[in-house]
């Protein structure tokens, strides 16, 4: 375990490797699960302000569902809110492209230019969970293990990306640049010392 500005980073940040690889599971961490993506507090009202400018890049079937449950969900096993989902468990946000594989319609208004909220940081840190403990001031970041990246852990190993390079960018969009700089600094520290 690593502490980084008051963060507890899980070694398997640093010691795993991970590169999606949407070709092999095309996208199953939108469909499969519980539970929708984890949302913070400001997320909430974050898709809210951006319904309008996300909808064009929804099915209608998706639309539906958010106008019948909502954009978001509170689900009680986790105590956290989080994506509404469709009646097959697929997240209302989740579309297709022309080979199936699952895209974020949040994303794609995105990178249309039609929002500034690029998707949920629970998505985008994927396979990092943030673990929060509010009463204590904990908060932890831990590798998620799940079958379904498989594909993902063997394209990582081969290309020798670890999970935090792989996530470089969304770790920068949630804790900063510093924070990831002294993470880095520390993963090679400790990969010099391991020699």
């Amino acid at each position: 375990m690593l502490i980084i500005q008051d963060k507890f980073i899980s070694l398997d940040v640093i010691e795993e490797q991970f590169l999606c690889n949407l070709t092999a599971c095309k996208g199953a961490c939108c469909w499969e699960g519980d539970f929708g993506a984890p949302l913070e507090a400001e997320e909430l009202q974050a898709l809210v302000a951006i319904y309008e400018d996300v909808k064009p890049f929804l099915d209608a079937v998706a639309i539906q569902q958010i106008e019948e449950v909502g954009l978001y969900s509170y689900y009680k096993e986790s105590k956290e809110y989080g994506t509404s989902l469709m009646p097959n468990g697929a997240c209302v946000f989740m579309t297709r492209d022309k080979l199936g594989t699952a895209k974020c319609g949040i994303e794609q208004a995105y990178r249309a230019g039609k929002t500034d909220f690029y998707k949920p940081i629970s998505c985008h840190l994927y396979p990092i969970r943030v673990h929060k403990n509010k009463e204590v001031n904990f908060e932890a970041l831990n590798y998620d293990r799940w079958d379904i990246c498989s594909a993902a852990c063997e394209l990582g190993k081969k290309e020798q990306l670890p999970v935090y390079k792989f996530l470089k960018e969304a770790i920068i969009r949630k804790y900063g640049a510093s924070f990831y700089e002294e993470l880095a600094a520390a993963a090679e520290h400790m990969k010099e010392e391991s020699n």
